[in-house]
């Protein structure tokens, strides 16, 4: 399999989840303005969207959007137990999770980094972002991931949109679960391998 990706974007959530799950995979990154990929083809010929993350399989098949990708790469190890069975409740209650995290918070981040936005808009999107901030701070208050005692998928895509809150000028320090639930996931082996590769620290070809 091939991850293609760009640094401190959504990517990094499947990222994790692929070493969570200890698959072999090449690691591709993607020059997003420029539509090119490292080894010099066109992200758009792999992915016409345009924007990472994009999942090229071994048979060619190649998936895009983050929460479909975690979930087709968590359902090819069902014993790491990083998504419920699915048709059950739970793998529902996870979809679920995954949906507020795509909609509220990814997309309701998106527009702030958009340089040109309006200050009273600004302004508007961070309040909504706060109400959604109050509403984990009463989960991952009195437990330590998204669906309770372990680490899922959505926990993987959660970590890394947090991670951008600093870039858009939101202190998650108002909300106290939500550092220690960064600084939790962020002290996986995993996670920090990611995070190095992805910063050039070491070799991203194969895991």
């Amino acid at each position: 399999m091939k991850l293609y990706y760009a640094p401190n974007t959504c990517s990094l959530a499947s990222h994790i989840v692929l070493r969570e799950l200890g698959l072999p995979f090449d690691l591709v990154k993607v020059d997003i303005r420029a539509k090119r990929t490292s080894d010099g083809r066109d992200y758009l010929s792999i992915n016409p969207k345009g924007y990472v993350a994009a999942l090229e399989l071994d048979g060619g098949d190649v998936v895009t959007e983050g929460a479909a990708i975690v979930q087709y790469l968590a359902d090819l190890r069902p014993e790491r137990g990083l998504a419920p069975a699915a048709g059950t409740m739970a793998r529902v209650r996870l979809q679920e999770w995954l949906a507020f995290i795509t909609s509220e918070l990814h997309g309701g981040m998106g527009p702030l980094f958009n340089p040109s936005l309006p200050d009273d808009a600004r302004v508007l999107f961070r309040e909504k972002l706060s109400r959604r901030f109050d509403y984990l701070q009463g989960i991952l208050a009195v437990q330590d991931y998204v669906m309770g005692d372990t680490f899922s998928v959505a926990d993987a895509y959660l970590f890394t949109v947090l991670g951008w809150c600093d870039y858009v000028g939101i202190d998650i320090a108002r909300w106290p679960a939500l550092p220690v639930f960064v600084a939790r996931v962020g002290d996986r082996p995993t996670v920090q391998a990611a995070l190095r590769a992805e910063a050039g620290e070491e070799a991203v070809e194969v895991v």
